[in-house]
């Protein structure tokens, strides 16, 4: 399938590992010029060189907290400038977060919300123009099943993805007018390296291999048995990215392997 993306401009945050590192590949290999960014220079300049061994036009690195006004205001500008435009936004940085509402410091909840939402909100409003100019554009932005089906031990990151969610729907009932889709991604278990750290933990805590660790999070928590790949749930970035998706918007897309417990 064509999915008639060669030649787009397209900016993902959280480019250089996971989730953000999976979509920005794909999409390059798609014939997209990407940009992405992250604030670690070395590993962004690694990300950088694998994804353009296999992309068809340029890729850029472009170093960015996306927690600062500043920081995203130069990633625009400077995206702009390297391609001429942008077509493509993924608001994709993020983490999660471990605390419970009692102990959070209010700094805490300020911080994963500059993250997650607020990075969101000033990339639209700075990309929406320049979408608007070239006739039109498409935001990706990445939830998480945690916004509808909570973790106990991460009530911000529950919340903050919620918020987002939440903003998408808005974003996207406010900018189709200009002919720019914006839609959300909600996924489940995604074998990512926040993951594999996490594993490593808790499996030499416990006694057993990384590797069991998570197919016992698996088996326990979705009905398929296992966790997806970065690669795998990025073909469906792409496919939102694509002009083929023309009649999707302000949707919110699960890819959970059945985890979610409730209809949607």
């Amino acid at each position: 399938m064509n999915l008639e993306l060669d030649g787009k401009v397209a900016l993902v945050t959280g480019g250089s590992i996971g989730i953000g590192y999976a979509v920005a590949e794909a999409l390059a290999a798609e014939g997209a010029m990407v940009a992405i960014c992250a604030r670690d220079e070395r590993r962004l300049e690694e990300a950088v060189g694998k994804i353009q061994g296999a992309a068809k036009r340029k890729v850029i690195g472009i170093r960015a907290d996306v927690t600062r006004a500043d920081d995203l205001r130069e990633l625009v500008a400077r995206t702009e400038q390297a391609f001429h435009g942008i077509d493509i936004l993924v608001n994709n940085a993020g983490t999660g977060s471990a605390e419970k509402i009692e102990d959070a410091s209010d700094e805490k909840w300020y911080r994963y919300w500059d993250l997650h939402v607020m990075a969101a909100v000033r990339l639209a409003r700075l990309c929406a123009p320049v979408m608007r100019a070239r006739g039109g554009g498409v935001i990706v932005n990445t939830a998480s099943i945690c916004a509808k089906q909570p973790l106990d031990y991460e009530p911000i990151y529950n919340v903050t993805k919620a918020a987002l969610v939440m903003l998408s729907k808005c974003m996207a009932n406010e900018l189709i007018a200009h002919n720019i889709r914006v839609n959300t991604v909600s996924p489940g278990l995604i074998r990512t390296p926040d993951w594999d750290k996490t594993a490593a933990i808790v499996a030499k805590q416990k006694g057993i291999s990384s590797d069991a660790y998570l197919e016992g999070i698996a088996k326990e928590n979705a009905p398929i048995g296992r966790f997806a790949t970065p690669a795998e749930l990025a073909k469906l970035y792409c496919f939102l990215c694509s002009p083929l998706a023309s009649y999707c918007v302000g949707s919110n897309y699960y890819v959970d392997g059945g985890w979610l417990k409730v209809a949607e």
